[in-house]
């Protein structure tokens, strides 16, 4: 068990860390625990590209395969780029973004830092008001040649601390929704205005139902 967790930490290493989920799989640790499972081919990051793919036949000791074009081409590496005067401020691109690199508030223009942007794309179909487009930043270089280990690891870091701060929020908001639903649950009659007989029951059973799905949210986190 810990080779495994060490071939797939090395094979993670090789990875561009852009968590654009072209590879079939949620983010890019999750598709280097697969290929060192044995459940997941080693072309199958257009980020990479054929680089990407030498990189993983070196780790593996697999031959190295033509990208597969189901999961996309390689190409230059692009960033998001928000038309303001479209932005309706829904905040959807803030939430599909893996790297936290959009920033803005409810109602309000939002825009991307592009210096952290990884192209991952994730944002472009959450947008509600198609105002979000790719800018190519690297020319006619694609693959590694248009990005580079530095790049790589400083994505890593920021999807980690966006993960973690993202479940922290989740974990917050549960809890709250727990403790609301606790509070309901012990003045149920006066918030019931005394409901009597089959009324007091289905309202009761609302709540429950309530705090049982915020516990097990706790309990699934």
């Amino acid at each position: 068990m810990a080779d495994q967790r060490s071939r797939a930490a090395r094979i993670l290493a090789a990875l561009p860390q852009t968590q654009c989920q072209r590879c079939g799989y949620p983010d890019c640790a999750a598709y280097a625990q697969a290929i060192a499972d044995g459940q997941a081919a080693i072309n199958q990051c257009p980020p990479g590209g054929a680089e990407g793919v030498q990189r993983l036949a070196a780790l593996t000791g697999q031959p190295a395969l033509p990208l597969n074009p189901e999961h996309g081409a390689e190409g230059p590496r692009h960033v998001a780029w928000i038309d303001e005067a479209w932005c309706i401020g829904c905040t959807l691109c803030i939430k599909a973004c893996p790297v936290d690199c959009i920033v803005g508030g409810n109602k309000r223009m939002h825009t991307v830092i592009e210096a952290q942007c990884t192209g991952c794309e994730l944002c472009i179909p959450a947008c509600p008001v198609d105002c979000i487009a790719l800018e190519n930043v690297t020319g006619t270089r694609t693959g590694w040649a248009a990005w580079s280990a530095a790049d790589a690891d400083s994505a890593r870091e920021r999807y980690e601390f966006t993960s973690c701060r993202r479940k922290r929020d989740e974990a917050e908001h549960t809890k709250r929704l727990e403790k609301k639903a606790e509070e309901k649950l012990a003045r149920l009659p006066e918030l019931t205005k005394m409901a009597e007989g089959p009324e007091l029951d289905r309202k009761r059973a609302i709540i429950e139902a309530a705090l049982a799905r915020a516990r097990a949210r706790r309990d699934a986190g």
